[in-house]
């Protein structure tokens, strides 16, 4: 029978064990000999199966292999411990103040990946809340993502920071709406979280995952292996949880089409108003926002974008007319908003959009009002993982192209 036998010590040391010799001992990186304490091991092979006995084998390649995968495992598990790992070089003070955690921006111009992210942050600029970002990548302690402090205490869940926000600083976009307009508003909130994100998130991280790899930023000589490791985990993630709701166990095809039942009842619920419930906002136009503009300007060439820009059009102007007036540093191509299909000429959609932002049957002088320039001047300050402030957002803005657009607006 073979014996395979082991050291233990408290101090690194190469043992030669050899057949019918007695073993030596010696420091690593050193030929002087020491003494040693310490236990040793010894381990019968035919209990421990066919894998120690390949590690004992004379076929030197077998044990190259367990090697390699072993090293290439623990790279793997230390470059996403660098990824997700919590690296604050500076304490923030929450003492008054707002401090939104999300993931880091993207590089396609889009404040986030995130739905709930990208919502969070929308609404507090809805409700016109300062608000510092900070993008460390830290779970909350429930392991959600966006979540905020304020005055030293934690709440994560966009819908638990809604009511915490109304609670503390009494900021609320549903004070207007009737008991029976909040249930309405309450059950699309639901269709869009609970099922058209599924259908969006499945788009993104599985059927598209390449695309939404290279929109990932990550810095380091590394960014591309830690974003191919993201990504992959992501996918799997999407996966299994879309599976444990149920929407998984259908083909590609069903769910695609279950999403467009989605975007097609939102249409029709939008209709020609300005917002989902009407001439003023509410906190259903974060959420509808949010998970619309992935659709909007993450995934081009999909089948969601084709749906937005092209049938569905009265959704593109509702995301760029909130975009417009909430994200004024957020530039798009407007060239490329309304989807031109060679293969579809008899959809009837228009080559391009008349009024991306002031068409509304139901417009008011009130929201002209409050569409002043300055009012995202003062939502916040984006924090890196390093701490530094930075000056209202960290996407790049274009002064020529907002000045164009705003004489083409006028002139029209």
């Amino acid at each position: 029978m073979y014996w395979v036998a082991g050291f233990a010590s408290s101090r690194s040391l190469v043992i030669d064990l050899g057949r019918n010799q007695s073993p030596s001992f010696g420091l690593c990186g050193s030929d002087e000999c020491h003494s040693f304490y310490g236990y040793i091991v010894a381990v019968p092979l035919q209990d421990l199966g066919v894998i120690m006995s390949g590690l004992v084998s004379d076929s030197w390649w077998r044990k190259s292999l367990y090697i390699t995968g072993g090293a290439l495992l623990a790279a793997a598990a230390y470059l996403l411990h660098e990824l997700l790992s919590i690296r604050k070089e500076q304490e923030l003070d929450s003492k008054d103040a707002i401090i939104l955690h999300q993931f880091s921006r993207p590089k396609n111009g889009v404040p986030s990946l995130s739905p709930f992210c990208l919502k969070m942050e929308t609404y507090l600029r809805m409700v016109d809340l300062p608000y510092q970002n900070y993008f460390d990548g830290s779970l909350s302690a429930q392991g959600k993502m966006p979540w905020i402090e304020y005055n030293y205490e934690q709440v994560c869940g966009t819908e638990f920071i809604f009511d915490f926000l109304e609670e503390k600083l009494g900021a609320s976009l549903n004070k207007s709406l009737s008991a029976q307009e909040q249930a309405v508003a309450r059950v699309i909130t639901t269709m869009v979280e609970e099922h058209l994100y599924w259908t969006i998130a499945y788009c993104q991280w599985v059927d598209n995952v390449h695309e939404t790899q290279s929109m990932l930023d990550l810095p380091g000589p590394l960014s591309d292996l830690l974003k191919w490791i993201m990504c992959n985990l992501t996918s799997g993630i999407v996966k299994r949880e879309m599976y444990c709701h149920g929407i998984g166990c259908f083909t590609k095809e069903e769910v695609y089409t279950l999403m467009e039942k989605d975007m097609r009842t939102l249409a029709t619920l939008l209709g020609d108003k300005k917002y989902i419930m009407g001439s003023k906002l509410s906190s259903v136009d974060a959420t509808v926002f949010s998970h619309l503009a992935q659709a909007m300007w993450t995934l081009p060439g999909t089948r969601p974008e084709q749906l937005i820009k092209g049938e569905l059009i009265n959704l593109a102007m509702y995301c760029e007319r909130i975009r417009r007036k909430f994200w004024p540093e957020w530039f798009v191509d407007l060239e490329d908003f309304c989807y031109d299909s060679d293969n579809d000429t008899t959809s009837g959609t228009p080559n391009c959009l008349l009024d991306l932002g002031l068409f509304s049957r139901t417009d008011t002088l009130e929201e002209s009002e409050l569409s002043s320039p300055s009012h995202a001047d003062k939502h916040s300050q984006d924090t890196q993982h390093s701490g530094h402030s930075l000056s209202d957002s960290d996407i790049e803005v274009d002064v020529e192209m907002l000045n164009s657009d705003v004489e083409q607006e006028v002139e029209g």
